[in-house]
């Protein structure tokens, strides 16, 4: 981006987030760009939504016709915006030059632009002015918004041939981005693929390429070495829950928490209050829930999950401070002795996570009920063969770690610097030639 020239004179434009402009462009507020169209129904339509900047199909099923019937149609060219919940979900566009013809929520705003502009050109600006400002508009106890509230706002209007020249330059150079975030995605993909394929082996096979093999009775394992054991997860694990609180009884000190959604987020796998950021509780849980409060080794599964995959979801308390378990959580600890890591390996095995979705139910969410849990099948080296199958898989999960760990900050870097180019164009901070 540093290669791309500036304008020869520059002039405040008033508004903060769009800040110093081009000389020759215009400040001007939406309404001059935009109206708000007159909501028409059509129930032969699909049925759409808003998802990360562009019009998307809904499906259909799951909309009742009664509802569909006030939805309005939003045709190809058209803008939507989603104004509801502003404070919820930041990082997602909420504005969209559709491309389909459907029907959305009455709730969406539906504009068409009132005069001969790039709408290309457009779309990238409304973005701009989604992430740096309409959201500002929702904080606080107001979380929507409607056309007036953003009528008055102002935008920038570069002459139509410049537009013209930006959407191009941005359709080009967002493409390569995307295109490289989405190897990367895929490299990330092989890696994880990789990393679930070398767990399997370990925990299922262990590491001795010429031990005697016999059948797991579990269909989808198929052998295991012969002296291994075989249970369910009830003969092996007890279980209590974590605390009944909401995310209001959470507080910056006191006792250490940790909650399903930074389960399903940032504390897969393990967790340590020593190194982890966590939320907390009042000391007084001491006295009254000393059955949510965790050691040493002991596993807490979400019990819930908004899809399949996350099903399963867990972390085990690697660290010997006392910490809780907070709400939405089913806590189970080990009654004989094990290494709980070998344990968190296998949990986090597909061959354990298969049984677990299997035996789900819901549609939205999926719980996750101690029934569900006690009655999976899990097999048991002897502990020595657990303490060498962890240290092979710490070694050689680091190793891959290390790798997707790179990828993932090369995507923040490239999605970084895909935001920053589009910005510095589309407020004139860079002059596409």
């Amino acid at each position: 981006m540093s290669a791309l020239e500036k304008y020869s004179s520059y002039k405040d434009s008033g508004v903060e987030w769009l800040g110093n402009v081009p000389q020759h462009w215009e400040v001007v507020k939406l309404k001059y760009l935009m109206y708000e169209k007159k909501k028409v129904h059509n129930i032969t339509l699909n049925c759409g939504s808003i998802s990360f900047g562009k019009v998307v199909y809904k499906d259909d099923e799951k909309i009742p016709h009664s509802t569909k019937k006030a939805y309005q149609v939003v045709e190809n060219g058209n803008f939507l915006v989603n104004p509801l919940n502003l404070n919820y979900d930041l990082k997602s566009l909420r504005i969209a030059l559709s491309d389909l013809n459907v029907v959305v929520s009455s709730g969406y705003i539906v504009l068409d632009v009132l005069r001969e502009i790039n709408k290309t050109y457009l779309n990238y600006l409304l973005h701009r002015f989604d992430v740096a400002f309409m959201k500002t508009l929702g904080a606080g106890v107001r979380q929507t918004l409607n056309y007036t509230d953003i009528s008055e706002c102002e935008l920038v209007e570069p002459p139509k041939e410049e537009q013209t020249k930006i959407a191009n330059f941005l359709n080009e150079k967002t493409a390569q981005i995307d295109e490289a975030i989405k190897q990367k995605e895929k490299l990330i993909s092989l890696l994880k693929e990789r990393r679930q394929v070398l767990i399997h082996k370990a925990v299922t096979q262990g590491l001795n390429p010429t031990v005697k093999m016999k059948d797991s009775d579990i269909k989808w394992i198929g052998e295991i070495p012969n002296h291994w054991e075989t249970t369910r997860f009830r003969y092996l694990f007890s279980f209590s829950k974590g605390l009944n609180i909401t995310k209001e009884n959470l507080q910056d000190k006191g006792m250490p928490c940790v909650n399903y959604g930074e389960i399903h987020s940032k504390y897969g796998f393990e967790v340590s209050p020593d190194k982890h950021n966590l939320k907390c509780v009042n000391e007084k849980y001491l006295k009254f829930s000393r059955k949510s409060i965790l050691s040493y080794g002991d596993f807490v599964f979400a019990d819930t999950s908004e899809d399949i995959d996350g099903s399963g979801n867990f972390t085990y308390l690697n660290s010997d401070k006392l910490t809780f378990a907070g709400y939405h959580t089913v806590i189970t600890r080990a009654i004989k002795k094990i290494n709980p890591r070998f344990f968190a390996y296998l949990f986090d095995s597909d061959n354990f996570r298969n049984q677990v979705r299997r035996k789900v139910k819901g549609v939205k969410v999926y719980s996750i009920t101690n029934s569900i849990l006690k009655d999976i099948l899990i097999w048991i080296p002897p502990m020595l063969e657990q303490n060498s199958i962890v240290e092979e898989l710490d070694i050689e999960t680091e190793k891959i770690d290390k790798v997707l760990s790179f990828q993932e900050n090369e995507i923040t870097r490239l999605k970084e610097y895909k935001s920053s180019l589009i910005d510095s164009c589309v407020t004139g901070k860079v002059k596409v030639l």
